[in-house]
């Protein structure tokens, strides 16, 4: 048997039919979504998707008002204690005793998931050798760099070694070293066999992280697949020109050998944009068209769609549905 094209012996979270509401409102509207063990499943979209009440309901923290949902092997409503046993949590805002050190707070969790006194030093020992923090000493976390906060905040979501782990949105505010101190330390996770669903509204992230990804919108999954086929559903990669002379950009459109019905415009930063499927020809065609033509550029780039193009391409035909849809 399979869930989501998952074979069920190897799927480590099966949400079939899932539904949420807040006062009326949806914020989970039939989902559907199973990922594979050993795997970084990524869940991207905007703010309002759906996203939070998802983890949130996965970790047994809210309950569904209709749907199944399977983690480890275990009911999140029927078998709450023992998915809570088989998991980890990492939310948006860090769950850490400012006042105390980072050992200090590690051995703390210990003790409140009811590890012996040495165990939990042990494991907190085990833990910041592995994210890096064993130099850190008794310094107060208040004192500790975002990139820092956040990798002690994951270590503590792994004091008892879950089998699947969920991050809720991890790098939300940080700068890009600490993010990439966050994705070196979900890789390494991931290569010692924990199983992670990670939530996020970057693109990026999602790309540099997750075996799969889900796209969801209004409480449903939308597109699933991997980062390059989801991409290739927006028409693969963008080239950017940016012109010295905004007065030229009428005449670059109609020069520069490019999709004319994919051009997009933006005047108050000179900007032309196009999808491309041959990055190298495309780019050597622009140059050769713009120099021919003395068209002077500030910039070419290309570049790979951002989280809006992809999400404005998946929902547009759902949009224009809507439009014409009859009421009811």
């Amino acid at each position: 048997m399979e869930s989501g094209g998952v074979a069920v012996a190897d799927t480590a979270v099966i949400v079939e039919g899932v539904r949420k509401a807040y006062g009326g409102t949806p914020a989970l509207d039939g989902l559907d979504l199973a990922f594979a063990r050993g795997t970084v499943h990524g869940v991207l979209g905007p703010n309002g998707a759906g996203k939070t009440t998802l983890v949130r309901i996965l970790s047994t923290l809210l309950r569904p008002d209709a749907g199944r949902i399977e983690v480890a092997g275990h009911d999140v409503v029927a078998e709450a204690r023992e998915v809570r046993r088989r998991i980890g949590l990492l939310g948006q805002h860090a769950a850490l005793d400012e006042q105390l050190g980072g050992r200090q707070n590690l051995e703390m969790f210990g003790r409140l998931y009811h590890l012996g006194a040495r165990h939990a030093r042990v494991r907190a020992g085990v833990l910041l050798e592995r994210f890096g923090l064993t130099d850190t000493g008794r310094k107060p976390v208040r004192a500790y760099s975002g990139g820092m906060r956040r990798r002690l905040d994951l270590a503590a979501s792994l004091i008892r070694d879950p089998d699947v782990l969920f991050l809720d949105e991890p790098t939300t505010g940080l700068d890009p070293r600490g993010r990439a101190e966050v994705w070196a330390s979900v890789r390494s996770l991931v290569g010692g066999g924990t199983t992670v669903l990670l939530t996020t509204q970057y693109l990026e992230e999602a790309d540099q992280l997750a075996d799969r990804i889900s796209v969801v919108a209004s409480g449903r999954v939308i597109a699933d697949g991997t980062a390059d086929e989801l991409k290739a559903a927006t028409g693969g990669d963008r080239i950017d020109v940016v012109l010295r002379d905004a007065g030229q950009l009428g005449a670059a459109v109609a020069l520069l050998p490019l999709p004319k019905s994919e051009v997009t415009v933006d005047p108050d930063r000179r900007l032309i944009s196009a999808p491309v499927t041959d990055r190298m020809a495309a780019l050597s065609g622009v140059v050769r068209a713009l120099e021919e033509a003395c068209v002077e550029a500030e910039d070419i780039a290309l570049r790979r769609p951002t989280l809006d193009e992809v999400f404005l391409h998946l929902t547009a035909d759902r949009a224009e549905e809507a439009a014409w849809a009859p009421t009811r």
